[in-house]
C-alpha cells in the first residue's frame, strides 16, 4: 500500500494510524502494513454484506465513506468470517492471517480506549497458529563462498554492504537508511530498527577495512544526499531493490540459490551464536529483536544441528536382533 492511498481510508482508520505514528512510535513501513490489513478486512465487509447479483472484485469497493456507526456494529462472527476468506480466497499463511488478527485486535482496541465503540469485537479474537519454521541461513563456508563472488566495477561498495548484512545482522531498511554520521570515531555503527528505535552495534576488523575501502571511492560530486551512506550509481540513496539486486547476483554467482537480503541477517545471527558463544539476550539487544521468543529461534537452529549430527552417525540405524534362547 502507497502512502497517497491513506486519504480514501475511513477516518477511524486514519485515526488510528496517527495514532500508532505519534503515540507508538510505529515506523512508517509498521503503519503502512496496519493500513493495508484494515483495508482489505473493511473491503470484505462491504463484498460480504453486498446483495447485488454480481458482487464486485475486492480491491473495486470504497470503503472512504465508513463512519463510526459501521464500526458498532462488527462483530466477532465478521472476523472469523473475514480470516477464514484470508486464507480460503487469499490463500494467506498462518503468519499472515495472525499479523491481520493482531491488526484488528489493535484498531478495535483504540476504538473502545476512545469512546467510538462501547464494546470491542476483537477483545475475544483468538489469532491464527502460525507455523515457526526455524530461519533458513548460510554456512560459514557459503558466507565466504559469497563474499569471494563479489566483483566489478562497484566492488567496494557491494563487497561492504553484504560484509555488514553477514556480520551485523541488518535489516534491509537498516542498511538503506544508513548515513556517514551513522559511523562512530570509536568504531561504532549508529542503526535505526523498527519503530525507530535506535541501537548501536561495535564493527569487527572485516567491517571497518570494508567500510574504509568503500569510503575512499564513495563519489562525492553530483551526489544528490549527501547523507547517504551507500550511494547509487544515479548519485542517489542506494534503494531496498538495488540491494536486493546486487545480493542475489552474487548469491547466484556462487552457486546460492534460495537466499535474500534477510536470509543474510538470519546468517549472521546464526553464526553469532553458534560460534561467538553470544548469551541470547545480547543476541536479541545486536538484532534489535522487542521480545526474546523471536530471538530464542536461534537456539533452536543449533539444537536441530546437534539433532542432525547425531542422526548422521553410522550407528544411529544399527539394530541388533536379540537372540532366541536354543
Amino acid at each position: 500500500m502507497k502512502k497517497d492511498e491513506l486519504r480514501f481510508l475511513p477516518d477511524t482508520v486514519k485515526g488510528y494510524l496517527d495514532y500508532q505514528t505519534a503515540v507508538r512510535n510505529k515506523s512508517d513501513l509498521t503503519v503502512l502494513e496496519y493500513a493495508s490489513d484494515l483495508r482489505t478486512f473493511f473491503r470484505w465487509c462491504l463484498m460480504s454484506r453486498d446483495k447485488s447479483k454480481e458482487t464486485k472484485p475486492l480491491n473495486e469497493y470504497d470503503i472512504s465513506g465508513l463512519d463510526e456507526e459501521f464500526m458498532r456494529n462488527i462483530r466477532l462472527n465478521d472476523l472469523y468470517s473475514f480470516l477464514a476468506y484470508c486464507q480460503r480466497e487469499l490463500k494467506n499463511s498462518g503468519k499472515t492471517r495472525a499479523r491481520k488478527a493482531s491488526t484488528l485486535r489493535g484498531f478495535f482496541k483504540f476504538l473502545k480506549a476512545h469512546g467510538i465503540i462501547e464494546k470491542n469485537p476483537a477483545e475475544d479474537l483468538d489469532a491464527p497458529r502460525a507455523k515457526k519454521a526455524l530461519p533458513k541461513y548460510l554456512t560459514l563456508d557459503s558466507s565466504i563462498a559469497l563474499l569471494d563472488a563479489v566483483e566489478g566495477t562497484n566492488y567496494e561498495r557491494d563487497y561492504c554492504i553484504i560484509t555488514l548484512f553477514l556480520n551485523c545482522g541488518l535489516r534491509l531498511s537498516e542498511l538503506v537508511g544508513l548515513n556517514l554520521k551513522s559511523i562512530g570515531i570509536d568504531g561504532s555503527l549508529r542503526i535505526l530498527g523498527k519503530g525507530n528505535k535506535e541501537r548501536m552495534v561495535y564493527l569487527n576488523k572485516a567491517c571497518t577495512d570494508a567500510l574504509n575501502s568503500y569510503l575512499a571511492v564513495r563519489p562525492r560530486d553530483g551526489v544528490k544526499d549527501r547523507e547517504a551512506l551507500f550511494i547509487s550509481r544515479h548519485k542517489t540513496r542506494i534503494s531496498p531493490k538495488t540491494v536486493q539486486h546486487i545480493v542475489k547476483t552474487y548469491l547466484e554467482k556462487a552457486g546460492l540459490e534460495g537466499y535474500s537480503t534477510h536470509k543474510l541477517r538470519h546468517t549472521a545471527a546464526t553464526l553469532m551464536y553458534q560460534h561467538g558463544d553470544v548469551d541470547v539476550m545480547l543476541l536479541k539487544e545486536l538484532l534489535g529483536h522487542e521480545s526474546l521468543a523471536t530471538t530464542q529461534i536461534y537456539t533452536h537452529v543449533a539444537n536441530e544441528q546437534i539433532r542432525s549430527a547425531i542422526n548422521a552417525n553410522p550407528l544411529a540405524q544399527v539394530k541388533k536382533e536379540k537372540k532366541s534362547k536354543k
